[in-house]
């Protein structure tokens, strides 16, 4: 390994630090089309933070279960700035405590408390699950990979650092899809643990734009999620383990 790659590993170390819960909704429309016939009412910041209420020590309780080793006080922040595209992500902070954050913009397009519940719940099963350490883990072989390939073929630096990024981008996408499932899945216990309803919030995944199931994309197909959670909810509601 070239002594000189050795800061770029920690700076690809460094870009794979949150986990997100779904791909954003579609921005509003630039021209003027037809009205949709009906306005459904969005989501508020009083129904955020009465979900956050009831959710978060529910959250904290399924993390201390599954994740003793983990910091569970999570903190919950909402994006209020203009022109945030829809979205909800999970990171941490310098001293490992868990950050969920939801934009604005995603609570105005959500149509229950059950389905901020849901997100919430996903967002807080990617810490439980330990997923930014994996996903980091992954990223670092990935570029160590790259960065022997580099070597072997003798590249300059700046090549060198272009292979590796894109080795460390694959070694991290290789699990963001069974990551974003099993988040879907603990999400939706703890959703039904703090009294919302899994599978109404799960309505979300049937508006939501369809990734499809793309090579190393980051996101499973919606059907795929929403399977995912109603067979979580049919296995918690029967009292087994989920």
């Amino acid at each position: 390994m070239f002594p000189a790659l050795r800061p770029a590993l920690a700076l690809l170390a460094l870009a794979f630090t949150a986990a997100c819960t779904l791909a954003p909704l579609p921005a509003p429309p630039t021209s003027n089309p037809a009205p949709p016939p009906a306005q459904v009412q969005g989501s508020t910041r009083a129904d955020f933070n009465a979900v956050v209420a009831r959710m978060r020590p529910v959250a904290t309780q399924v993390c201390r279960e599954r994740s003793p080793h983990l910091d569970c006080n999570f903190i919950v922040m909402l994006d209020d700035r203009p022109n945030q595209q829809p979205n909800a992500f999970h990171t941490r902070d310098e001293r490992g405590r868990p950050i969920i954050s939801f934009t604005e913009s995603l609570i105005r397009e959500l149509r229950s408390p059950d389905e901020i519940a849901l997100i919430f719940g996903h967002e807080a099963a990617h810490h439980i699950a330990d997923h930014i350490p994996r996903i980091q883990r992954e990223a670092r072989t990935g570029a160590l990979l790259g960065g022997i390939a580099a070597a072997l073929v003798g590249a300059d630096e700046a090549t060198a650092r272009q292979i590796m990024s894109a080795t460390a981008t694959a070694g991290a996408r290789r699990y963001a899809k069974p990551f974003e499932l099993e988040a879907d899945r603990i999400g939706a216990v703890i959703t039904e643990r703090g009294g919302y309803d899994a599978l109404r919030g799960a309505q979300v995944f049937r508006r939501i734009p369809d990734p499809g199931n793309q090579f190393l994309g980051t996101h499973p197909p919606n059907a795929e999620r929403l399977r995912e959670v109603e067979n979580a909810v049919a296995r918690h509601r029967a009292g087994l383990p989920v």
